[in-house]
């Protein structure tokens, strides 16, 4: 007697979730995470204000305000294996332009570069690509995707290691070949949509060709434009609640070190309350998308603004003689931001269907990035003024409480038709 022994096939959106989730790995662990680790050095190089280092963040923030729509238009119609590739060779050459600045014009241009090649890479691309793989499990492919995220975090100490072995500048050279090496490979693995090679959303079995094509009803899925959408209050009430999202973590992810030093951390420790930050968020990331695919993802995401605003509070409160508040600062805005990162793109899909996906995610973090634009400039601000960041850290607690309302007043995907 023979035994046949038949590999099980994986769904290939797997494989697009497993490219999306080292893509975002390591460009979010360099680019976004690691930013806040050459912060000082650049300061004590260069000589310049936090205001001024920190306004870099912010007009990476407006950059891609403006590019996350045309972002998402574009991945709509090429897909996302282009704008990765070109995304990661913009990246490299930004950093390699980083490593050389001896100005602010040059510095600000290096940020410019970096950040036309991060949107190449960015949540915009690499959720509209997993979207268009999934509906049913959309939930858990996002989360383990933007789990990435989270373990970027783990660059940070590499980040470091590579400052205090070489310089920072070295370590910008040596961090943009590392794009060119890891992120070129993978971006060959991302397809466009399934049907293009004979596969549905989750895999599911291609339906006998009917004599017409099968209705918004027969399919289950919801299918909104990106003009049609922007004209729904829906769209509007959510962007309120996500702009809170990335307003707090932008100013908290770029001076997290910064301001630990401030009140008396040690830079080692620092870098490790750095890194546990995103790493934390990856119990959000995977289990609010879980939890996404079952319960009302409009409640799971006010719970994740109210972690961040109690996480930011205590973080307002911190010092070295009470590590127990840094403890729950890393808890609850780890948990809640990373709930949110994976909640956002779930509703859209929820809510206006993938048709349009990307543009109207695109849309969307564009609005959103405005918080990005304020957020860090303002943080600096306030600490070279008044020598403290814990005003900033109170008021961005305070209004967490806007953003909880905000999304709750969202209404229910078979309600949002009549909005």
């Amino acid at each position: 007697m023979h035994f046949r022994w038949k590999a099980a096939r994986v769904f290939y959106g797997w494989w697009i979730v497993a490219a999306s989730f080292l893509v975002a790995l390591y460009v979010g662990g360099v680019v976004f995470y690691g930013f806040t680790a050459i912060f000082e050095p650049i300061a004590d190089d260069l000589g310049w204000s936090y205001t001024q280092i920190s306004l870099a963040a912010s007009l990476r923030g407006i950059e891609m305000s403006l590019l996350a729509p045309v972002i998402g238009m574009l991945v709509d119609r090429l897909g996302p294996r282009k704008l990765v590739f070109g995304g990661a060779i913009m990246t490299a050459a930004g950093l390699a332009l980083l490593s050389r600045t001896d100005s602010l014009a040059m510095f600000y241009g290096a940020f410019f570069v970096i950040t036309i090649g991060m949107s190449g890479c960015s949540l915009t691309v690499l959720m509209t690509a997993i979207a268009n793989w999934f509906r049913r499990s959309v939930g858990k492919a996002t989360g383990v995707a933007a789990s990435g995220f989270g373990f970027g975090g783990l660059v940070v100490p590499l980040v470091v290691r590579l400052i205090d072995a070489y310089d920072w500048r070295t370590a910008m050279l040596l961090l943009g070949l590392g794009m060119l090496v890891l992120v070129l490979p993978l971006a060959l693995l991302f397809r466009h949509k399934p049907e293009q090679y004979g596969y549905l959303p989750d895999g599911e079995a291609v339906p006998p060709v009917l004599d017409s094509a099968p209705t918004q009803a027969q399919t289950g899925e919801v299918n909104v434009g990106a003009r049609e959408a922007l004209r729904r209050s829906t769209f509007w009430r959510m962007a309120v609640g996500f702009t809170y999202h990335v307003l707090v973590l932008t100013a908290v992810v770029t001076h997290v070190m910064p301001y630990l030093s401030s009140i008396g951390v040690a830079r080692a420790k620092a870098s490790v309350v750095a890194t546990l930050v995103p790493v934390t968020s990856i119990a959000g990331r995977l289990g609010f998308g879980w939890l996404g695919d079952r319960f009302d993802r409009r409640r799971l995401a006010a719970i994740g603004f109210a972690m961040m605003g109690l996480g930011t509070l205590c973080f307002a409160y911190a010092a070295p003689t009470s590590p127990w508040l840094l403890i729950l600062f890393v808890a609850l805005f780890g948990i809640g931001y990373g709930a949110n990162n994976v909640l956002r793109p779930s509703l859209v899909r929820e809510l206006f269907g993938r048709t349009s996906f990307g543009a109207v995610l695109g849309f969307m973090i564009g609005i959103n990035m405005l918080g990005g634009i304020v957020g860090p400039p303002l943080a600096g601000w306030v600490f070279d003024n008044w020598g403290s960041y814990q005003g900033i850290w109170l008021l961005f607690a305070g209004l967490g409480v806007a953003a909880v309302v905000s999304i709750l007043t969202v209404p229910h995907a078979r309600l949002a038709d009549q909005d």
